[in-house]
């Protein structure tokens, strides 16, 4: 059973998502948080494997929660669940490190989806956000495609599963090597792509396109 972290600063959604989570019989709420500070700290404590995070929140944003829950490395996927639209907050949002995006609208219909999808370690983004992504590595295309070549097929996994979100421990886990042999890799397409930090490598694989993204 998947187990999920609920962050919003309104009850009455808290109570809501609670309600709608535990009667799929799916996932297991083991906590709720109500600001960003406790969202990280419940994290840490918890280590859910999805937290559903809302973005506008007093003090530390969901954006700012986000980053610090990928920075901790435990392998917790988020998925963001906001009524803001994609055009301002989605790419921020998965450059912090969040898994998917989804609209408070849609929740009663596609947040069990969504969280799924995230679970199993793919990105979740609902149509319109994936045709701003589409748009958006349209117009890089040019630019990356030259710095995609440069890299290997074993360096281009690596940077595509640290894009969304995995840990270099599940990461090696899935390319069947140890570790310290994905830490290269990723160093390695780090320094090929002049990229610094995990936020350069979501905006390269978002816009060259080794970013999947499922609706």
């Amino acid at each position: 059973m998947t187990t999920v972290l609920l962050v919003d600063d309104h009850a009455v959604v808290r109570a809501g998502l609670r309600g709608l989570l535990e009667a799929s019989g799916w996932a297991e709420v083991v906590g709720v948080a109500s600001s960003g500070e406790e969202a990280v700290k419940k994290t840490r404590s918890l280590e859910p494997d999805v937290v559903v995070m809302d973005l506008a929140m007093p003090g530390m944003d969901g954006v700012q929660a986000t980053r610090r829950i990928a920075a901790l490395d435990l392998g917790t996927k988020v998925l963001v669940l906001t009524i803001h639209d994609e055009d301002g907050f989605l790419v921020p949002a998965m450059e912090a490190g969040a898994a998917g995006f989804l609209n408070k609208s849609a929740a009663d219909t596609d947040l069990l989806g969504a969280l799924e999808a995230v679970a199993r370690g793919h990105s979740y983004l609902p149509r319109r956000a994936a045709a701003l992504i589409a748009r958006r590595k349209a117009i890089e295309a040019s630019r990356n495609t030259k710095g995609i070549e440069a890299l290997s097929e074993r360096e281009r996994r690596a940077i595509e599963l640290y894009a969304k979100g995995f840990s270099a421990r599940e990461a090696a886990r899935e390319m069947l090597v140890s570790p310290k042999t994905v830490e290269g890799y990723i160093a390695r397409a780090k320094a090929k792509l002049s990229l610094d930090n995990r936020r350069d490598i979501v905006r390269f694989a978002l816009e060259s396109g080794l970013l999947q993204v499922e609706e």
